[in-house]
């Protein structure tokens, strides 16, 4: 297991740049939908990014399963706070024809899709959630969609399992590296994605 402080001393220090640990991590979600699934022919996929590390590997997976399937991406996020990983990945995003950019949750009928995928706030949960992914998490969670969490469920503390006020529920995790104390209880439905590191 390993705590969000180690997490993080590990991947500066590991000597892989961010950009390619993101890309990694992409690739790794990727596939594992694909095993999951076996043909995603038939499958939309909605991922729902913030603008932290978590939503740049949200675009990263977006864009290795766009080849498969219809992948769209609801942006929740701030674009002027993208990080410099997550603003690469956003622009490849942005410009990639097979994949339907939207910026108003509002508009998004959660139960259209097949896989929905939580890529929203990872490891950088703070307290309660402010709005909208209070919001958001509602939506996700009333929706019959097989649901995905990416790294760790939004609104989760991934050092001690604690919920604030609200949290994803999905049906799957998918963790990087190592399982996170936080998803002991949940390390049944969690698989660990091997970035590099």
């Amino acid at each position: 297991m390993i705590t969000t402080e180690e997490m993080k001393q590990l991947e500066d220090n590991c000597g892989i740049s961010k950009l390619q640990l993101m890309e990694n991590a992409g690739r790794g979600i990727a596939d594992i939908i694909k095993n999951r699934f076996k043909d995603l022919k038939d499958k939309n996929i909605l991922f729902v990014c913030y603008h932290g590390n978590n939503g740049g590997d949200g675009f990263a997976a977006a864009r290795h399963l766009s080849d498969f399937c219809e992948v769209d991406v609801l942006f929740i996020g701030d674009e002027s706070r993208l990080k410099d990983e997550a603003n690469t990945n956003y622009r490849r995003v942005l410009n990639n024809e097979k994949i339907q950019l939207l910026f108003d949750f509002e508009d998004i009928d959660f139960d259209a899709y097949d896989i929905i995928v939580d890529s929203i706030l990872g490891i950088g949960v703070e307290g309660n959630l402010k709005e909208p992914i209070g919001d958001v998490v509602d939506n996700f969670n009333r929706s019959k969609a097989f649901k995905i969490s990416i790294d760790i469920p939004t609104g989760l503390n991934p050092d001690n399992g604690v919920i604030a006020d609200k949290a994803v529920n999905p049906d799957l995790i998918i963790t990087m590296h190592d399982l996170k104390p936080g998803l002991e209880k949940f390390k049944d439905k969690t698989a660990i994605v091997d970035i590099g590191i």
